[in-house]
């Protein structure tokens, strides 16, 4: 298997049908397109693919479908998003056994851990988890911060990755300068994407990747090869799309543009809705003039 950390790994949505089943057929489209576009790996299950409305056997499901559709061309990761620690815990044993090669693991859920709890809780599923894990660090969204002073995290092998959502680009410096090459370092902010790599990060876990994958791939590889202005052309092209990101109703939003260019669908899970009156037609203005101005894409 390709080596799991680094490159850009969509942190993919959850297709529904009309009566908030999974829709299995556009879920594994849209997966497929990723791959074909070039991306590095498959995140599924996360907040972006409505992880909190999705019991373990739908995640299971959803991980079963990604598997099948990567026929084994890139990795796939299964977000580990739990109110319980031991809930984790089981979804880390069950879900080895279902072809992913790592997991995402989220602090506790709706409770805001001490640094002991905290350490406890990431411990306790690396020990149930034959597989490796990317620490995902959103203190914006969940109230804890995994800083670059969890040193004791580092000492466990099992812990490669770190996605980083702090939304403080400096987090890139101060881990390079605390742990060295220990950690796989990712951006997860889509509209800071390109300031972190360009301070170090190994990777970027994208939302907007999912209705664009092509101009995210690009922006990367340009980055990577040094083709810096090449990459900042069309970063800037997308930089209001990847605003769309740093939302409260990201997922509405991106699954809208999913729908618009052909790559997914929209329903939603409740208490979410579909995108409505004014506000929807804002951001249906800017998905569709943001297509009409596409930048060609030079060659990486």
């Amino acid at each position: 298997m390709t080596y799991i950390w680094e490159g850009v790994m969509p942190a993919v949505t959850t297709k529904f049908n009309a009566d908030f089943n999974i829709d299995r057929a556009w879920t594994a489209k849209n997966i497929d397109a990723q791959i074909e576009s070039g991306v590095d790996g498959i995140i599924v299950c996360g907040s972006l693919g409505e992880a909190s409305t999705l019991s373990l056997d739908e995640k299971l499901e959803v991980l079963d479908i990604a598997v099948d559709a990567a026929r084994g061309r890139v990795p796939m990761l299964l977000t580990i998003a739990e109110n319980s620690m031991l809930d984790g815990c089981r979804q880390a044993g069950r879900a080895a056994s279902h072809g992913a090669a790592g997991y995402m693991v989220l602090p506790g859920l709706r409770y805001l851990s001490d640094r002991r709890e905290t350490l406890n809780h990431f411990r306790m599923i690396a020990d149930t988890s034959p597989l490796p894990l990317m620490v995902y660090n959103n203190p914006l969204a969940y109230g804890v911060d995994v800083t670059p002073k969890f040193a004791e995290l580092a000492e466990d092998a099992k812990f490669a990755a770190i996605k980083e959502s702090s939304g403080d680009v400096r987090r890139i410096t101060d881990f390079i300068n605390g742990t060295g090459d220990r950690y796989a370092l990712f951006c997860g902010i889509d509209n800071l994407a390109m300031e972190v790599i360009l301070m170090g990060a190994h990777g970027w876990v994208a939302s907007l990747v999912c209705g664009f994958p092509r101009e995210t791939v690009a922006i990367y590889k340009l980055i990577r090869a040094g083709r810096v202005e090449e990459a900042r052309a069309i970063y800037r092209w997308f930089a209001p799309l990847l605003a769309l990101d740093v939302s409260h109703k990201l997922v509405q939003n991106i699954k809208l543009a999913e729908a618009i260019v052909g790559l997914g669908t929209e329903p939603v899970r409740l208490p979410r809705l579909p995108l409505a009156g004014e506000e929807r037609k804002e951001i249906e203005a800017l998905i569709r003039r943001s297509i009409e101005t596409r930048p060609a894409l030079p060659a990486v």
